[in-house]
């Protein structure tokens, strides 16, 4: 439903939090949110309204991109947005419509099989070093402008700027990485015959940068994912009349709320950081965005500790949140990412909503198994900001 004949405006305040990859499946009976000691998370979950919510549909796995243009209502199977862009925005590239962005990762190829995708997590440090390298030695292909840029750890994002006005038909090419360890890279195979001529310098690009990286240990090769080229978008503000900002550390979560017109924070550290800068920026803004990303890191590498002791630290910072006492308070994540699996599922994610309007009362604790219990129920997740609107009184009556 399109809202916009109902959106009213108010001084209320919407903090909205993303513990990415939230959601788990149990080890030894229990999920990481049930192992972790969270009292605070609990104790306002007992008050709260909460649910759960399907990132895109039921039995769909969704990526990072559909999962955060759905929680922010954007209907991620009518936007279907590439993470070359998203990659891009976040690392403060311009983009032009004659371009195609890509995002990359830094590998490690043995006997013609990836047996590491992330080329062991190195460091952010490294990778400044190895983009660096690959710029020097990779300006151009076949008369088209390569620009490079490092990302965190092992992701960098690689534009090709064209002549010509490039559209999404352009950039429809398949991605490299394999998924898993122990298989052969794909090769960048056009998807239709506008996109021949990106996937043949995809090709160039990826054999002058393995001969270039030869000798490196971990990072020998790189792999290419979310081929993509602008999208028209509505943004926020037009979406739901809010003046919105994001506060999160790694650059594609940056990339979607610039892509969506939010101003992005700077901000180098973890969730104390976060923390900080929301309570500078809170007056500011009608509607911010904290992102907190280690808790997806940890569930795609199958630490269930390391998962469980980053939901307990963002939990030590919850007081502090609560403290500037926002009209609305949302707690979710974008995707569960069950250390069992190692990897993003589509299992539905909790959700918990705190204002002065809700039931609450129905859940004991906020975790998978509670939220099920919960007033919610279980929801789309393009259904979380209308429940939000309502929440700060930001929708008018619909019909007489």
């Amino acid at each position: 439903m399109d809202l916009s004949s109902l959106i009213q405006k108010n001084n209320t305040k919407i903090v909205f939090i993303i513990l990415d990859g939230v959601g788990g499946l149990p080890i030894d009976g229990k999920t990481e949110l049930e192992r972790a000691n969270k009292p605070n998370l609990d104790s306002l979950a007992r008050v709260s309204a909460c649910g759960l919510h399907i990132p895109v549909d039921y039995g769909i796995t969704p990526g990072s991109g559909p999962g955060h243009f759905g929680v922010f209502g954007y209907d991620p199977l009518k936007y279907e947005i590439g993470r070359g862009v998203l990659e891009a925005l976040g690392v403060d590239i311009e983009l032009q419509k004659t371009d195609v962005a890509i995002r990359c990762n830094y590998a490690t190829k043995k006997d013609g099989l990836i047996v590491d995708r992330r080329a062991g997590r190195i460091s952010t440090e490294k990778n400044i070093e190895l983009t660096k390298r690959l710029s020097e030695n990779i300006d151009e292909i076949d008369g088209v402008k390569i620009i490079l840029k490092p990302g965190k750890e092992h992701r960098f994002c690689l534009v090709m700027r064209f002549k010509k006005e490039i559209t999404e038909k352009h950039a429809m090419v398949k991605d490299t990485d394999p998924q898993k360890e122990g298989k052969p890279p794909f090769e960048p195979t056009p998807l239709n015959e506008e996109s021949l001529e990106v996937s043949e310098i995809a090709k160039k690009f990826i054999r002058k940068a393995e001969e270039i990286l030869k000798n490196e240990e971990k990072a020998n090769y790189v792999l290419l994912r979310g081929f993509s080229a602008l999208p028209d978008i509505p943004s926020f503000e037009q979406k739901y009349g809010l003046k919105a900002c994001s506060i999160a550390v790694y650059p594609m979560y940056r990339g979607i709320t610039k892509l969506l017109g939010m101003d992005t924070i700077p901000v180098q550290g973890d969730i104390k950081e976060e923390v900080e800068i929301l309570k500078k920026v809170y007056k500011d803004y009608d509607f911010i965005f904290l992102h907190v990303k280690k808790i997806d890191s940890f569930g795609e590498d199958g630490n269930f500790e390391g998962k469980v002791k980053k939901i307990e630290e963002f939990d030590s910072f919850l007081p502090e949140i609560l403290s500037l006492n926002p009209d609305a308070l949302v707690i979710t994540g974008d995707h569960s990412t069950p250390c069992l699996l190692k990897t993003h599922s589509w299992h539905p994610v909790p959700l918990l909503i705190k204002s002065p309007y809700v039931l609450g009362g129905t859940v004991n604790s906020f975790t998978e198994r509670e939220c099920l219990k919960g007033e919610i129920g279980i929801i789309r997740s393009v259904s979380i900001m209308p429940l939000v609107l309502a929440n700060t009184l930001r929708l008018r009556k619909f019909g007489a």
